[in-house]
């Protein structure tokens, strides 16, 4: 199914932090690490260069009242300065370049105009335009700047890390069983259909289906699942999970591209490179103050110039200015948590498809959950087997609703099934099977035509429900009809996850009210609410109406999220304001979805809520942040309090500006935390 609501949102470009970022796989970290140390290096370069301009400048002797002079003095920092431009300051040259390309200016280029104008005004003193030079100013400034890139690039890779965690976690050889020959091969020559050997302790080299033996598996990394989880014969395993004390023959499935880790991958890739609201208006307000800045560095100019103060003056309040508006930590405010909290979410079984959804899961006032398997194990097991007809027992009617449920999947069957075989009992194969939609099943066995169905369908047909059929506990029951003459029911109960509880109070705490939508009868589901607390239910709901509940939810103001397992719920996950779908661990197609849950777990339901919000607060802090460092700055660096002696000089203003950049980096940080505290 093709999702709008998805699509719309998603805008591929790459999150541009001066000089560019490359996709977060294998190449674009590689190409990452190039550019960390390229900064690196051109730090230190002109970190060294730097200490002897310093100490040559007549305006730092002047200030700290000492005397040092080498022979052509002028010429010296002249030299010693024209490198740190053209070498240290290379990436902002070649940043300003590329930002006049694309006719965008942005940091680049007022990087460039403040570098610039400092070397060529120094240098054009130095060879006889009266004034004083600050290459000094210069110096101090690139190094400034390298090191604020240098930290900020690091940052960037830290949200990259994590992704990089995934990448490497597949083995790069398996060993496949060839006959009675096990061979090692390289892991992409592994083909679909071949069987391989895991042994304790080991890797899992691709998503497959064990063909024999048992073990538990470690899928924390994948699945954000804490415990090992038990698998035996015709479970199925993910690659890169890590196999326990068991020796495991597995059957591949999907290896490469196809396999779960690439499309995890490749989801967090692609929501990291989403727009949402929020970076779009960081985006906005970057590009404005970059106008901001260049108006107010030449008013700023004119203005001194007017007052009849010297062109030095003028010129060094100038520079000032546009190197303090320099909106980088507004650049960095919102890529870096969007990577960070996207990376972090992956680890911890939540995979975010839509930027905006989780953005706005702060909102949610209002969660729909789909019983079972969410709030329930979705494990049926029978309770109660009971005949209405003198004609057919208990095991009879067992042994014909075991033959129709033997082909399906849905909980309820396997637990009929999973009960035949409990008893022994041998099951048939039926003819002409067939599924009443929302209702239940029919076909033949034994030349009988059988219907297993729900109460629903008995009360369309006019059939009583037997007064016994329901119990006060949380039964879910299932009717057994020869032709249309019923024979008897089998009622089976599903157990309450225990995380269950604990996710509900942390709803209630954060004031988001909490219904649940069930095909079962209104027996059962208001069991299952009151045991839980919920603030209501919908019983025998058929998967269309949903998208209804949604609706009215919707109408009463509140602010929806639909919890569903992405099958049958696909429109009302679409048509919720956060469509969250459960994964079965290794079913990540969910396309209608906003956000996929690994795990079933309710908890981490609240984790995702908690975790959008303390993304959100965490973009708020550093737009916030970064802004009003420059509304302060700015004017400062202009000379609004020049009359009361104080004025911000370039280099201070690096200073405070590369500060900046590192403390919005810091923070975003900071979100790595969060999630693991909740």
């Amino acid at each position: 199914m093709e999702n709008h609501k998805h699509h719309k949102n998603m805008d591929h470009s790459k999150m541009d932090h001066g000089g560019g970022n490359a996709p977060m796989g294998k190449p674009g970290h590689d190409h990452h690490q190039m550019m960390i140390n390229d900064f690196k290096k051109r730090f230190w370069v002109t970190l060294a260069l730097a200490i002897p301009i310093l100490l040559l400048s007549p305006m730092i002797q002047k200030f700290f009242g000492y005397e040092l002079s080498v022979p052509g003095n002028q010429y010296v920092l002249f030299v010693l300065s024209t490198i740190v431009y053209f070498y240290g300051g290379w990436p902002f040259i070649k940043g300003f370049l590329s930002e006049m390309k694309k006719r965008i200016p942005g940091m680049m280029t007022l990087i460039f105009m403040a570098i610039t104008v400092a070397y060529f005004y120094s240098s054009a003193t130095v060879f006889g335009l009266p004034g004083v030079d600050f290459f000094w100013e210069l110096a101090t400034l690139i190094t400034i700047m390298l090191l604020g890139h240098w930290i900020e690039m690091k940052s960037i890779l830290g949200a990259s890390e994590a992704l990089q965690l995934l990448v490497s976690m597949m083995p790069s050889e398996a060993h496949k069983v060839e006959g009675d020959k096990i061979i090692d091969i390289k892991l992409e020559n592994l083909l679909k259909g071949d069987t391989i050997l895991i042994k304790p302790g080991e890797k899992v080299p691709a998503d497959g289906i064990i063909v024999d033996g048992n073990s538990y598996i470690n899928e924390s990394m994948l699945t954000g699942e804490s415990k090992p989880v038990g698998k035996e014969k015709g479970d199925k395993v993910i690659g890169g999970s890590v196999n326990g004390n068991g020796s495991l023959r597995v059957q591949v499935v999907n290896t490469g591209k196809d396999s779960y880790l690439n499309k995890v991958i490749k989801m967090v890739e692609d929501a990291q490179k989403s727009k949402s609201k929020m970076q779009n208006l960081s985006d906005r307000a970057a590009k404005w103050l970059t106008y901001i800045a260049l108006a107010v560095g030449f008013i700023t100019l004119a203005v001194w110039l007017i007052l009849g103060y010297p062109f030095v003056f003028a010129l060094e309040r100038m520079v000032t200015v546009m190197v303090i508006a320099c909106p980088h930590a507004l650049g960095l405010a919102i890529p870096l948590v969007v990577a960070i909290s996207t990376a972090v979410s992956a680890q911890n079984g939540l995979l975010i498809r839509n930027r905006t959804a989780f953005e706005e899961s702060r909102k949610i006032s209002a969660l729909l959950f789909d019983k079972t398997g969410t709030l329930t194990k979705g494990d049926f097991g029978v309770t109660r087997i009971e005949s209405v007809d003198k004609r057919y027992d208990e095991n009879e009617i067992l042994r014909l609703a075991s033959a129709l449920e033997q082909g399906s999947e849905h909980p309820i069957a396997v637990g009929i099934v999973n009960k035949a075989k409990a008893e022994n009992i041998t099951i048939l194969t039926p003819k002409n099977f067939n599924a009443i939609t929302g209702k239940g099943v029919e076909g033949e066995v034994d030349g009988a035509k059988i219907k297993i169905v729900s109460p629903g369908y008995l009360r369309d047909e006019g059939i009583n429900i037997p007064e016994d059929a329901y119990s006060d506990a949380a039964e879910t029951v299932v009717f057994v009809l020869i032709g249309n003459q019923l024979i008897g029911y089998i009622a089976l109960a599903d157990e309450i996850r225990p995380e269950s509880d604990e996710a509900i109070k942390t709803f209630k705490q954060n004031n988001i009210k909490v219904f649940m939508a069930t095909g079962d009868n209104e027996k059962t589901a208001k069991a299952v609410s009151k045991k839980l607390g919920l603030d209501g239910y919908y019983a025998e709901v058929l998967p269309h109406q949903k998208v209804e509940i949604v609706e009215e939810l919707q109408n009463k103001g509140e602010f929806v999220a639909m919890t569903g397992d992405g099958v049958n719920d696909a429109p009302a996950l679409a048509k919720a304001n956060v469509g969250i779908a459960v994964g079965s661990g290794t079913d990540v197609a969910a396309e209608t979805a906003d956000i996929i849950l690994v795990n079933s777990n309710p908890k981490d339901i609240a984790n995702l809520i908690l975790f959008g919000k303390a993304t959100y607060n965490k973009m708020i802090q550093n737009l916030a942040w970064a802004t009003a460092y420059n509304i302060i700055a700015i004017p400062l660096a202009a000379g609004v309090l020049y009359s009361s002696g104080f004025v911000l000089g370039p280099a201070i203003g690096a200073v405070f500006m590369s500060l900046s950049t590192v403390i919005v980096a810091i923070n975003a940080q900071l979100l790595k935390r969060k999630i693991g505290s909740n």
